[in-house]
């Protein structure tokens, strides 16, 4: 199995998370992209497995609770506790009123004992801050994410969709081993500021949607696959003019994997994994045989020969469209049910 580190730059400091290089994103199998089956979802997530993918990601929010139960029962069994390392999040809150944001340190150990009695386990390898609340300064909310640490509840602490500074301000609070962000082949913004502010400060980078909400397989020929999920069909790049620009560089990717022997897919996380050593990407997949084909790529980032190839026939610059920004109400809530 290829392994990562995450955190703290080395492997003998006790803030760093050792986990495969590729991890498996789970929320396409409760919300976001169309239809979901349990069972399907179920075997997925044992072909990750399987194929030497050791982190899962879930979140409190996907699905209501029901992403975190689903992931709970999968891996139940299939693996010893300490061969997986099972990251979640919490502050995105979906109920009867709607869709909120809660970082309220009073509610963050209410939050923690939720999903870890979803998943059915007795501690969280890597424990995320979801969103920042405005409400709370960042340091209170991981100052209480912290006494989760001491208590021997969670192992590790991220954040994810903060900015440089909110990174900063983490970690100064308590060490932090990922920061989870979308970056992809057809999403580079991060590497301006959040990537070299988390690598000057030795915290491991997890990115999301590494498969650009897979466009970037090559596969979503059908307009219903774009029409059918939100994630895509509210996004700009998935609009009109756009999303012809972006499949015509989506066929270039195809056609470079393919001289390469290996699938538009693979290339693409192939680029990420080449980023840098403390680059986790966790992509997606509702079907088994994809979650194989995502998991073969841990053995091949690409070389600096097909970096170079790939910077010319893929350029970055002929992307086209901002991506969706999926705001989240703010409202005080006075309980931590869920």
């Amino acid at each position: 199995m290829t392994t990562r580190i995450l955190g703290a730059n080395g492997l003998n400091s006790p803030n760093s998370l050792t986990t495969s290089a590729i991890g498996l994103g789970c929320m396409g199998l409760s919300q976001g992209y169309g239809a979901t089956d349990d069972t399907e979802s179920t075997a997925a997530i044992r072909a990750a497995l399987e194929s030497g993918v050791t982190m899962f990601d879930t979140a409190m929010s996907y699905g209501q609770g029901h992403n975190e139960r689903l992931l709970g029962a999968a891996l139940a069994g299939a693996a010893p506790r300490d061969q997986v390392r099972i990251a979640t999040k919490f502050g995105i809150v979906r109920g009867a009123d709607g869709v909120v944001l809660d970082g309220n340190p009073d509610h963050v150990e209410g939050y923690c004992e939720e999903s870890l009695r979803r998943l059915g386990v007795e501690y969280i390898d890597l424990y995320y801050l979801h969103r920042v609340d405005p409400r709370f300064p960042v340091e209170e909310t991981v100052g209480a994410m912290s006494r989760l640490v001491d208590a021997g509840k969670v192992r590790h602490l991220g954040v994810s969709e903060v900015d440089a500074h909110q990174l900063e301000a983490a970690d100064r609070t308590h060490p932090v081993a990922a920061v989870q962000l979308e970056w992809s082949l057809m999403w580079r913004e991060p590497e301006l500021d959040v990537v070299p502010t988390a690598r000057r400060l030795g915290i491991g980078v997890v990115p999301y949607s590494p498969l650009g909400r897979g466009l970037l397989t090559a596969t979503l020929v059908d307009p219903m696959s774009v029409a059918e999920s939100p994630f895509r069909s509210n996004d700009p790049r998935f609009q009109e003019h756009r999303l012809e620009a972006n499949q015509q560089q989506v066929r270039h990717l195809a056609d470079l994997a393919r001289s390469w022997g290996i699938t538009a897919a693979q290339a693409a996380l192939g680029w990420l994994l080449a980023q840098g050593p403390d680059v986790v990407p966790i992509p997606g997949s509702r079907r088994p045989d994809r979650a194989r084909e995502n998991a073969a790529a841990m053995s091949s980032p690409l070389n600096d020969a097909q970096l170079a190839q790939l910077a010319t026939v893929v350029p970055d610059d002929r992307w086209v469209g901002d991506r969706a920004s999926f705001a989240v109400p703010v409202t005080t809530r006075s309980t931590v049910s869920v």
